[in-house]
């Protein structure tokens, strides 16, 4: 077996190695740019090398610098993880021409798989089920729209190269094929190298389904079932689980087969992921090959206990399978949320700053579920601009997929971030909703239940009921550790603007006992809260019925506190009867008038400014193009109108709300 791997990348991804690597006693080397010196991989490995400043063109993709740091340190091995090098087939050529082993597939495989026009040709001949489109090179828009035509909109553009929901757009007339195809060639060039685009036909209110492969050298290949990764947000997978609430016995095995035919078909000898659409009806068609690690392996680890890092490095090594077909099995359910440095409030859009508080779930075993809690940084570390905002992939494991998505709503509701934006608050409110826990999945779903964008749940049932009794524990253990204990137990509470009445006392217990106004009665028990903690925990029982345990998000306010449940959050204040009558009669603060503004959304490059002083600008014109996170956000005007100023050029850049264009 190898003594030593080098790890060539960074971030979740990198630590997830490293951890496999520790238990099979194999020492570890981690690459890092400028950027990640202080990042907890390479605090976690062996051995640590700089290769470069942050832009990933100037560090993790350079093969040279790899290639140079593995003679450094004597590495026998380098696991490229996903994204970066990891399945480019001239990286892993020239590291077999040097003797250097590549911890993924062959790269003739690579390059039969990774394009993915030859790949889809390759499928066809494979017998497995295709998408119709074209994948011949396309050179200019004027064709893309030729083409378009012939086939029938809506149409998927997408980038040969693509990967991580980068270079890909869908278009429903001419007009979307022209700008889409520019923009996608653009992308593809800058994050891929790679500007070759095709075109398929998009399959209406479809399912993202995949199928995990593993193969050895010895000619051996098997599946390891599915994972359905249908919760997308711009073709980003957000929410994975497996196994499929959607398939059969009977169409799972079918999957299975024609995924195992087409590794077998090029020789394929590592862990690896054949994507297909499906339909509602269970109908399905290839999609694309990963060659490479997933993002979402973690869900087929929790439901089949095969180590996938483990089994990549074993078969690099030469050894055969240790696993049959019949001796996979699934046990339980698994669900995957990725947790992003993004703000749900503002479009999702990315946010980066340094991670002033993060509290992680327990992991292991909890109260009827498993965490499992994949992340590559820490309190105090810095989400930078150069690379994806992944801050780490929750998993929860139950023996059903009700008692999965409950534990995943435990864990969020017990993770905690301060100092970027985030997306948890969005996954809850999705673990929330009646569809997702149905099954009924699509990868229009978060268009479809989000159509306005996300602004929270409203504060309803269990959660109203988290707030009011939060907030009245922390009034009273605020009351008296200030040794000024209040006699008072008649309250009112504010949520927002809704008021409600309430009457605090203890029972025999020394448990917090609190009247809803002869509605009903909570009883909270378990508080563990004190002044300067970001969270509340307890134990909340409504009347007779058993305790709930919860965490909520709080913080105190000048007149109140500021709590957070899951997707649901409001300024919830304690006062006495006649000041809540007071507050009744306040103004409401209007917000700013911004609607004569085009501000930067995030903090980015300026790629492009369209406009000029004094042109006449019609709504839904392209006004600029913002770049962050690798990926071209182009804004647009949200009316008629002249602009009046522009503050910013192409190549600066820009922080969020700062301003790019006015209009008189």
């Amino acid at each position: 077996m190898f003594s030593k791997i080098l790890i060539a990348n960074r971030g979740e991804i990198a630590v997830r190695i490293i951890k496999t690597c520790r238990r099979m006693g194999i020492a570890t080397v981690q690459v890092y740019s400028e950027a990640d010196a202080g990042s907890l991989a390479v605090e976690m490995a062996d051995e640590a090398v700089l290769i470069g400043p942050a832009p990933a063109n100037q560090s993790y993709l350079l093969a040279d610098k790899i290639v140079e740091a593995v003679r450094q340190t004597g590495a026998e091995a380098v696991h490229p993880g996903f994204g970066f090098l990891s399945e480019n087939a001239g990286f892993a050529r020239r590291l077999r021409d040097e003797g250097i082993a590549f911890i993924g597939p062959n790269p003739e495989a690579i390059d039969a798989m990774g394009d993915k026009i030859s790949s889809k040709k390759l499928a066809a001949e494979a017998g497995v089920s295709t998408v119709p489109g074209h994948m011949g090179l396309i050179e200019t828009p004027e064709e893309a729209v030729r083409i378009a035509r012939e086939i029938g909109y809506p149409i998927m553009i997408k980038a040969s190269a693509g990967g991580g929901g980068k270079g890909i757009r869908v278009a429903h007339s001419d007009a979307d094929m022209a700008e889409g195809f520019a923009a996608v060639k653009a992308e593809a060039k800058n994050a891929f190298g790679d500007d070759r685009v095709f075109l398929e036909k998009f399959i209406i209110d479809p399912r993202h389904i995949e199928i995990q492969v593993l193969g050895d050298k010895h000619g051996n290949v098997i599946h390891l079932f599915e994972r359905e990764c249908s919760i997308q947000r711009r073709n980003q997978k957000v929410i994975e689980e497996a196994p499929s609430p959607l398939l059969d016995e009977a169409t799972r095995a079918a999957m299975g087969a024609q995924a195992v035919a087409l590794a077998r078909a090029v020789n394929y000898d590592s862990a690896g992921t054949v994507e297909f659409v499906a339909g509602q009806d269970r109908s399905f068609f290839f999609l694309e090959m990963n060659t490479r690690l997933q993002v979402e392996h973690p869900v087929t680890e929790l439901i089949t206990g095969v180590d996938l890092v483990e089994q990549m490095i074993r078969s690099a090594w030469g050894e055969k399978l240790n696993l049959t077909q019949k001796d996979l099995k699934i046990d339980g359910w698994a669900i995957e949320s990725r947790i992003y440095a993004e703000d749900p409030y503002r479009g999702f859009l990315p946010s980066i700053g340094r991670l002033v508080r993060y509290d992680q779930p327990d992991e292991g075993e909890q109260d009827g579920y498993v965490v499992r809690n994949d992340s590559g940084v820490r309190e105090g570390d810095e989400i930078s601009m150069f690379y994806d905002p992944m801050i780490a992939k929750l998993c929860a494991w139950a023996p059903t997929r009700e008692g999965a998505i409950d534990g995943m709503g435990r864990a969020l509701e017990d993770t905690h971030l301060e100092g970027v934006g985030h997306n948890v608050p969005f996954l809850a409110a999705v673990m929330e909703q009646e569809r997702f826990r149905s099954g009924v999945l699509s990868t229009s779903y978060i268009k479809d239940e989000f159509p306005d964008g996300f602004d929270g749940l409203p504060v309803a049932d269990f959660g109203r009921d988290v707030m009011i009794a939060a907030a009245a524990a922390m009034n009273e253990i605020l009351a008296e550790q200030s040794g000024d204990p209040s006699d008072r137990f008649e309250w009112a509470v504010l949520i927002g603007c809704e008021r409600q009445g309430i009457m605090v006392g203890y029972d025999d217990d020394e448990s917090l006992v609190i009247d809803l106004d002869g509605d009903h009665t909570l009883t909270l028990t378990d508080i563990d809260w004190r002044p300067g903690l970001a969270q509340f925990r307890a134990v909340l029982a409504n009347g007779p019925e058993e305790g709930r345990p919860f965490t909520a998000e709080v913080k105190r306010a000048p007149d109140g506190f500021d709590i957070r449940w899951r997707a649901s959050k409001a300024r919830v204040r304690i006062l006495a009867p006649h000041i809540a009558d007071l507050y009744a009669r306040l103004p409401e603060k209007q917000a700013a008038d911004t609607s004569k503004l085009i501000q930067s959304p995030m903090p980015g490059l300026v790629v492009s400014i369209n406009v000029k002083p004094g042109q006449a600008v019609q709504s839904g014109e392209a006004v600029a193009v913002i770049e962050a996170m690798k990926m071209q956000n182009i804004l647009r005007a949200e009316h008629d109108g002249t602009v009046k100023t522009v503050s910013a050029a192409t190549g600066d850049s820009v922080a969020a709300d700062d301003e790019l264009v006015e209009f008189e």
